[in-house]
């Protein structure tokens, strides 16, 4: 992006906003009493010690254990949110013990979004070097709502009070077409249909030709949200929110994920060690607002859950704080 090279010259100190972290999870907790649940994506970032994590908890004999602090801080996260989005998930299926450990560490009340795991997502295997000899293959596990059942969401059940939602990320389909758009339809279509009423759903597409009727109609039919998604060639937030029948459901989930535009890699290297907002986004901010806002005027007890990611603008927790900002001081 144009003004890349200018945020690595700005420096790390060049912006360091802070909201009140001793109040934002006041903030945020009052939120979730109306069923707007605030929270980020994924939580072992060593970048909010000093905001969400207290060093002094990790560290024994003047040290700072960093193995410490990855295997315990999401106690201490889920005393300031209610939610996070496990993307770990996206990326293999783990055993009942993994997942009996993990629900154990937060409370009854605490709310998991997971992604699905992209062996069910995918239709082919990405060209990246995690998938060894099956890079750029066919994945015979596309849309298999058996191997889900069995190896992710049967294992998630015993838990199932403390699961907000499932994410399906579905990865952009390049040179889509519309006989090709249609067919990807009717196969999520069928896919939806088998699944076990267990749990809340949601769908992320990030092939833009996808938002429509068609899209939007079969979501409906099996009473699962679109998830409203910043990311690098996705419509912005507020302009999914324009489209007609968004909302699909009686929930919402949002994921502020990258600013359009921006790519993964560039994000990482920008934004490293997330310990700061270090390109301001407002037009984001507003737009998560505005899914919230419309979507309690849709459904005024619909739930709503909101993941923020770091390589949104540098530092989740500081945009959750600048989204609550927006929405208090507009009500």
């Amino acid at each position: 992006m144009e003004n890349d090279a200018q945020l690595e010259l700005m420096g790390r100190e060049s912006r360091r906003p802070a909201p009140p972290f001793d109040t934002l999870a006041e903030r945020v907790k009052r939120w979730a009493e109306r069923g707007v649940y605030f929270g980020t994506s994924s939580w072992r970032y060593e970048g909010w010690l000093g905001q969400v994590y207290s060093r002094e908890r990790y560290t024994a004999r003047g040290r700072f254990s960093k193995a410490r602090f990855e295997r315990e801080c999401l106690a201490e996260y889920a005393g300031t949110f209610p939610t996070v989005c496990g993307d770990f998930s996206f990326y293999q299926f783990y055993p009942q013990t993994f997942w009996d450990r993990l629900f154990a560490q937060t409370p009854a009340t605490f709310q998991f979004g997971f992604k699905a795991p992209e062996i069910i997502t995918s239709p082919r295997f990405a060209d990246l070097e995690r998938h060894g000899t099956r890079r750029g293959g066919v994945n015979e596990s596309f849309l298999d709502a058996d191997r889900l059942k069995a190896e992710f969401l049967d294992r998630l059940a015993p838990h199932r009070a403390q699961v907000g939602y499932v994410a399906f990320e579905f990865p952009q389909f390049h040179g889509a077409t519309a006989a090709g758009n249609a067919k990807f339809l009717e196969q999520l279509d069928r896919f939806l249909g088998r699944l076990p009423g267990t749990f809340r759903y949601g769908v992320e597409v990030r092939t833009p030709g996808l938002l429509g009727a068609d899209y939007f109609a079969c979501l409906r039919r099996h009473r699962v949200a679109h998830v409203f998604n910043s990311w690098t060639r996705m419509p912005a937030i507020g302009e999914q929110l324009k489209l007609a029948g968004a909302f699909t459901t009686d929930f919402t989930v949002t994921r502020a994920l990258l600013r359009p535009g921006r790519v993964y890699a560039e994000a990482v290297r920008l934004f490293q060690p997330y310990d700061q907002v270090r390109d301001p986004f407002p037009e984001g901010v507003s737009d998560m607002a505005a899914v919230i806002r419309a979507a309690l005027a849709w459904s005024p007890k619909a739930k709503a859950f909101i993941a923020v990611n770091n390589r949104f603008a540098g530092n989740a927790p500081v945009v959750i704080g600048e989204v609550l900002d927006e929405l208090e001081g507009k009500e």
